[in-house]
Formats: structure tokens, C-alpha cells, sequence
């Protein structure tokens, strides 16, 4: 059996960018996803590592949708496989130039779910007792 699957959560580095493929004309989205790992060093002090990912959407509704809602800074899980595209690059110029192959890898993403807290509900036009009020005031919002 065979397996690419990969899932990051993470932050949009900058808002989500449609292009359209020079082969057949269809539009795809792209944008970067940060995610950060954290340790403790042999000092016993924290550490951490911030690695970029680049989010390729391909399924036109997705990555509409991606396009109008998702925005820098959002908070998202991504599911979907890594892809590898490489190219060559010159080095120098003259008789000893050379070219070099560049890999770069990006993840081709199947699903996108924003994880962001939504808006703070409205308050309702009916009037509240004092203690449903004072209720809803101490209550603390869940930690996730």
C-alpha cells in the first residue's frame, strides 16, 4: 500500500492568491500556511522552528472558496498530499556554466476548515433577568 497524505494546522502567511494554469486556463488558489514546533533545549530553555508550507488548490469550488473567506492571518487545518515540482536553473555564466535541478514541494490540498472563533453572537432584542445576564458575562469562552 501506497500513502502521500498530509495534515498541518497552522496561520496564512498572506491572503489567499488565484491564478490561473497557462496549460488549459483553469484557476487554482495558492497561499503559505506557518506552523511552528516547540521544545526545550539541553539549557532547558524553549525553543521553537516556524517552517513554511505552500497550499496549491486545484478544485475550483474549494479554492473559490478559499479565495473569498480565508484571509492572512486566519487560523486553518489543511488536509490534502505533498507534491514535488522541479525545474532547472542556470549557475554562471560562460564556458563553465552549469545548471542546477530545483525541487521545491508544496501540499495539494483536498480540504481547508478554517479554525477560527466565529463573530460574537449578537445580543438578543428580548429583555434577560439579571442573573441570566451576569451568567453569560462569567462565563469564560472554551480554551479551543
Amino acid at each position: 500500500m501506497y500513502l502521500n497524505s498530509v495534515t498541518i494546522v497552522g496561520f496564512v502567511g498572506a491572503d489567499p492568491e488565484q491564478r490561473q494554469s497557462r496549460d488549459n486556463g483553469a484557476k487554482f488558489t495558492v497561499f503559505s500556511v506557518a506552523t511552528q514546533r516547540s521544545w526545550k533545549n539541553a539549557q532547558d530553555e524553549w525553543s521553537s522552528k516556524t517552517e513554511w508550507h505552500r497550499v496549491c488548490i486545484f478544485r475550483p469550488r474549494l479554492a473559490e472558496y478559499v479565495a473569498q473567506t480565508v484571509k492572512k492571518g486566519s487560523h486553518v487545518l489543511i488536509e490534502g498530499s505533498l507534491i514535488s515540482s522541479t525545474y532547472e536553473r542556470p549557475n554562471g555564466k560562460g564556458k563553465k556554466a552549469t545548471t542546477s535541478k530545483i525541487t521545491s514541494w508544496s501540499i495539494r490540498a483536498d480540504a481547508v476548515r478554517k479554525l477560527d472563533r466565529g463573530e460574537p453572537e449578537p445580543e438578543s432584542t428580548a429583555p434577560a433577568s439579571d442573573a441570566s445576564v451576569e451568567a453569560h458575562e462569567s462565563s469564560e469562552p472554551a480554551p479551543f
